[in-house]
């Protein structure tokens, strides 16, 4: 390597965010194409975005600790639906998701992600998805159209969530990344979330204009020696 090839790597590195870990545990994660979406929402510094597939069992597993550590650090979800080809029944259950968040509430829709997800195993058809759906209308006391989606509308919403994963790369589900408003980490191992998170939300409070004085000014003013 000539010295001016050298200059160049040396320049690239200092260029790099200081703590650059892209993944949880590091060099575990996958090559995407464009991550120029992994923002949390406006207002938020740190958020969990996530893909997810209603039939996939790692999704399953995912899900209620996604959603404990969003509630213990009062961060934002932003979730994507991802319905794998190879499921048979798990864009329906998307497209009845997003019906109950437009058409109901958020938090109904909610309630029947996690209800799938807890049920997942006793679902093996479209019928069972059905007659599992019907239960949950009935169980809230709603009324469940005949045609959940007539117009189209939450398939729309589902297969823009499917081509906004194809652009990123997405291989596999859940894909789970912590996100600032300059940096992302993808969790592989769900076991690191919160770890992450602190680490995340760690090192937003240092790029903060005035957070890291004031940390500064703390810490001098607690090892001067009193009188």
């Amino acid at each position: 390597m000539n010295r001016i090839s050298l200059a160049a790597t040396l320049l690239a590195a200092l260029c790099l965010p200081a703590a650059a870990q892209f993944s949880a545990p590091p060099n575990s994660g996958n090559a995407f194409k464009d991550t120029s979406m992994l923002k949390p929402p406006a207002g938020a510094k740190v958020a969990i975005y996530k893909f997810e597939d209603l039939e996939c069992p790692a999704c399953a597993h995912a899900y209620p600790i996604v959603h404990a550590a969003a509630d213990r650090y009062k961060i934002p979800i932003v979730r994507r639906d991802f319905p794998l080809k190879m499921h048979i029944w798990s864009r329906d259950a998307a497209i009845t998701a997003r019906y109950l968040q437009d058409k109901v509430s958020p938090q109904v829709a909610e309630e029947f992600r996690g209800a799938v997800f807890a049920a997942q195993t006793s679902i093996a058809s479209k019928e069972d998805l059905s007659n599992f759906t019907r239960r949950f209308f009935q169980s809230h006391k709603l009324n469940q159209p005949f045609v959940i989606d007539p117009s189209g509308l939450f398939a729309a919403e589902v297969n823009a969530d499917y081509t906004l994963g194809e652009r990123i790369g997405i291989t596999q589900t859940p894909t789970i990344w912590v996100v600032s408003q300059k940096n992302w980490v993808q969790v592989t191992d769900i076991n690191q979330l919160y770890a992450t998170i602190d680490n995340m939300e760690s090192q937003v409070a240092a790029e903060t204009p005035g957070k890291s004085a004031a940390a500064n000014s703390k810490l001098r003013h607690a090892s001067t020696p009193q009188n």
